[in-house]
């Protein structure tokens, strides 16, 4: 017994008047490849935006770890007055990493509010509507903290190893 398609393509066939060994100039797609081709582009796609999320998140650390690092030098002075004064390696690592984290949890939420405002934005012109996720705004801020760990550890390092006294004749 013939299938529906079967019957789509030998009617198909005698309308563009090609013989049963002719190639078809046609193609014949159910709903099923349809679907399957659409999942392939939602994965690439999803693909395509975790790789620049990813450059992102990256290229932001660098900025972060930039900043912090001319801090680390800007501030040597004060970083050997507070040496000499007492503060131990750790108080020094622990600053530093402190303001790597608030640039860091700074950005992130300046970036979450700024994707809502466009989603929301998009959403209202397109007629699509907006939707709202607090785990996705969780997410965004863990991920910000852990760029501000990851690329403030250095600096902080770096300024908690300084040697008192050659911080203090530093200029």
């Amino acid at each position: 017994m013939p299938t529906a398609t079967s019957v789509t393509v030998l009617r198909d066939l005698t309308r563009h008047e090609l013989a049963a060994t002719d190639t078809a100039d046609f193609n014949v797609f159910n709903q099923t490849q349809l679907l399957e081709a659409a999942s392939s582009i939602t994965a690439t796609l999803t693909l395509l935006l975790a790789g620049i999320a990813s450059i992102s998140l990256i290229v932001g650390g660098i900025g972060i770890m930039n900043i912090m690092l001319v801090s680390v030098r800007e501030r040597t002075r004060e970083i050997g007055i507070r040496k000499a004064l007492g503060a131990r390696g750790r108080d020094i690592l622990s600053q530093f990493l402190i303001e790597a984290l608030t640039l860091s949890l700074l950005g992130g939420f300046i970036g979450v509010l700024i994707g809502l405002v466009v989603s929301a934005a998009i959403g209202r012109i397109a007629g699509w509507g907006f939707s709202f996720d607090p785990a996705t705004v969780a997410a965004a801020t863990l991920f910000s903290l852990m760029v501000g760990i990851v690329f403030g550890v250095w600096p902080a390092r770096q300024a908690a190893r300084l040697d008192p006294v050659a911080a203090l004749r530093y200029e």
